[in-house]
């Protein structure tokens, strides 16, 4: 990533952390999944208006054209919708990111319905706005709100898509209009899959550029694709969409956008898993399993844990759990203690709680289901820490395979992965194995992986370290 994108990264971040931060979804964002943008929306109505599609840049007057044609008949342009945005086709990985993501306002002028359900996914509420009687609505415990301005496949007849609706965009649907202004005047904006030839967001970007002065205006992001010589016929066009493209990233400054150019699409995955795993290092899941203590005592092994879950819960670490025998219960116990004590109230930010579902009879059913609520759980964390490892099988002790699986979906994640190697099995385990495949990463703060790893006690001690090496290691 160049250093532009590292720099918007930071900042945004912090205006996620601050709760500033907005999201702006277009049409190129649900390509990806199979869905269409406009162009292919509007190609058969073009074909029968003897208009070729591809030359067209005005499409909303293209539909307009064709609506004229019907005598004013919107059947057609409302069937074409509901058939191509009523697909039930599975979220993209960029979906399921920003959805995770901390943020309670997202717009977009998609039809579609995989913001949504990205959200529902991913345990949260949203309340979906589709039309202005819906603003004055709230949806109980909401935690994200979807401003579909343009309506979506619900009510196709209301989706705003002919010249006539975007002429009376801003009467007919004023309280939008102003949520919008709003919310560009409070938070700060990153544009995904939009390309600015919207009439409604220009006319609104305008609106706050005149009433308000430039210095007073937030500054907003947009990530566009650059132009590449394949997609023209041949090096003078593209020289010339390549100097028109420029002009307009230009233009767009007087609005207080400014644009990070990308060389693929698939680049917005990577930037938006790392705006994940900036919010997410302080976010600790913790891994652990235990039938056996030994070769301490259960009161010993439960006191560290209960103790640890605290201190990290003290330090503004937040915490991950998924309720691991022996482990999970003293973990919450130790983190709600801290909790209760300092804020009187329990909140789901700092204690992310996930029990695996009981009482599934098939085997391939439950260990599915399961393996889904690992990587849930791992994902809303930026670092893993594994202490034991072990179970009851057949009246014999064993490597816990639950934790074996979380060890690889934390690799997968892209987690810090700090074994207690001291505490045995799988946490030692994953220890040898690290330290074989990744030594840099241990002789780096060697001496604290060392006490963690080589040690005898569970004791203040060791819980002063593993604070201190998480100190080292997030930057």
């Amino acid at each position: 990533m160049n250093k532009d994108i590292k720099s918007f990264i930071k900042k945004y971040v912090d205006e996620i952390k601050n709760k500033n931060a907005a999201l702006f979804i277009g049409a190129g964002f649900s390509k990806p999944v199979g869905f269409i943008n406009w162009k292919e929306l509007l190609k058969d109505m073009a074909d029968e208006l003897n208009l070729d599609v591809d030359k067209e840049n005005d499409l909303i007057s293209l539909a307009q054209y064709y609506c004229n044609k019907k005598g004013g008949n919107r059947f057609y342009i409302n069937q074409t919708i509901k058939n191509n945005f009523s697909s039930t086709n599975n979220n993209s990985k960029n979906h399921e990111i920003i959805a995770r993501l901390p943020i309670f306002s997202y717009w977009t002028t998609n039809y579609d319905t995989l913001i949504e359900e990205a959200l529902k996914s991913n345990h949260r509420i949203p309340d979906v706005k589709r039309k202005n009687a819906d603003l004055s609505l709230t949806e109980p415990n909401r935690d994200s709100i979807v401003y579909k301005m343009h309506g979506d496949i619900s009510s196709p007849n209301e989706a705003i898509i002919i010249k006539e609706d975007y002429e009376t965009y801003d009467r007919k649907f004023l309280p939008f209009v102003n949520t919008l202004k709003g919310d560009l005047i409070s938070k700060t904006f990153l544009f995904l899959g939009f390309s600015f030839t919207d009439p409604n967001i220009n006319y609104i970007l305008s609106r706050i550029k005149v009433e308000y002065d430039e210095g007073n205006v937030r500054q907003h992001y947009a990530i566009l694709k650059k132009l590449e010589l394949s997609e023209f016929k041949n090096e003078d066009e593209y020289k010339y969409f390549e100097n028109k493209f420029s002009l307009f990233i230009e233009d767009l400054k007087r609005y207080q956008i400014e644009v990070l150019l990308i060389d693929s699409y698939s680049e917005i995955t990577l930037i938006l898993e790392e705006i994940e795993k900036k919010l997410n290092q302080n976010t600790i899941f913790i891994s652990g399993s235990a039938t056996s203590y030994e070769p301490y005592s259960p009161e010993e092994a439960k006191n560290f844990i209960r103790d640890l879950s605290k201190e990290l819960i003290k330090k503004n670490y937040n915490i991950v759990s998924g309720f691991g025998l022996g482990v999970g219960s003293e973990v919450i116990v130790g983190a709600l203690e801290e909790l209760y004590m300092n804020t009187k109230q329990i909140n789901e930010n700092r204690l992310l709680l996930r029990p695996f579902p009981q009482g599934i009879q098939d085997d391939e059913t439950r260990k599915l289901l399961w393996t889904k609520y690992r990587k849930d759980m791992i994902s809303h964390s930026g670092i893993t820490l594994f202490l034991f490892g072990n179970k009851l099988f057949n009246e014999d002790i064993i490597l816990a395979n639950g934790m074996e699986e979380e060890y690889k979906i934390s690799k997968e994640n892209g987690n810090i992965i700090i074994p207690i190697g001291l505490t045995g099995y799988v946490a030692k385990n994953i220890y040898t194995e690290l330290s074989k495949i990744n030594p840099k990463y241990f002789e780096e703060n060697k001496k604290l992986f060392d006490k963690l790893n080589n040690g005898t006690s569970l004791d203040k001690e060791l819980i002063n370290t593993i604070l201190e090496l998480l100190k080292t290691i997030i930057k």
